[in-house]
């Protein structure tokens, strides 16, 4: 998983490129990124309660922001 996935899917989040966000969550190795995708490109086109689709806004954000504050731990080689 790079870095550049999360930045991608932050820009088009927020610029509301869904077809380039759908690519994205096709192409990406974190399901979890993925799956907050799915769940919000689906409440934005399917669901009619606007505090639905505002929650599933907030919690791909909030996983975003999280996982690029994620730095994986350094393997030694021996």
């Amino acid at each position: 998983m790079d870095i550049p996935d999360y930045d991608k899917a932050l820009y088009y989040t927020l610029w509301g490129q869904w077809d380039d966000l759908l690519v994205v969550m096709v192409r990406t190795e974190d399901d979890m990124l993925s799956k907050k995708i799915q769940l919000f490109l689906n409440a934005y086109h399917y669901s009619l309660d606007q505090s639905k689709i505002m929650s599933s806004h907030d919690n791909l954000l909030y996983y975003i922001d999280h996982a690029m504050k994620y730095e994986p731990a350094i393997v030694m080689e021996i």
